[in-house]
């Protein structure tokens, strides 16, 4: 069953109230010897101001809190799991383009191959600019004018 480890008593009157905090307070739970509770003790108070809004407002704001936490942690899983279907995703993508790859060089049959994968390797050109070859002089000079 569940395990009460606190609570609360709302009592008519003060009076009432002062005198059940004194007189049970650090007594045994049950006088029973063969009781699992034999050995417990009630450890009762009388919260002197205290009003039955103030544990309301407690409660509702612990809850309060309890579910935001929980709202942000599954707000990061769904962030994880998000993240994790796009990858899957995109090595789904990457397998199917490797796949009509291989196919194509089969049929095509040319190419340079690749040991590993026995894909044909597509050479890239880069194309760079030719560096600027001219008077040195010159250059320190157009550089200077043109800051100020």
């Amino acid at each position: 069953g569940k395990r009460y480890t606190e609570g609360w008593v709302e009592f008519e009157s003060k009076k009432a109230a002062k005198l059940v905090g004194e007189t049970l307070n650090m007594t045994r739970v049950t006088n029973h010897k063969g009781s699992i509770h034999y050995d417990d003790l009630w450890n009762i108070k009388y919260l002197r101001g205290f009003k039955w809004s103030h544990l309301t407002e407690k409660v509702a704001y612990e809850r309060r809190v309890r579910e935001q936490k929980l709202r942000v942690e599954m707000m990061e899983v769904r962030r994880e799991n998000a993240t994790y279907v796009a990858q899957v995703e995109a090595g789904k993508r990457l397998d199917y383009i490797e796949e009509r790859r291989r196919k194509r060089g089969h049929k095509e049959g040319g190419g340079v191959k690749d040991d590993s994968t026995g894909m044909a390797k597509k050479k890239r050109k880069i194309r760079q600019k030719k560096p600027f070859e001219g008077d040195k002089s010159s250059t320190k000079s157009a550089i200077l004018g043109s800051l100020v």
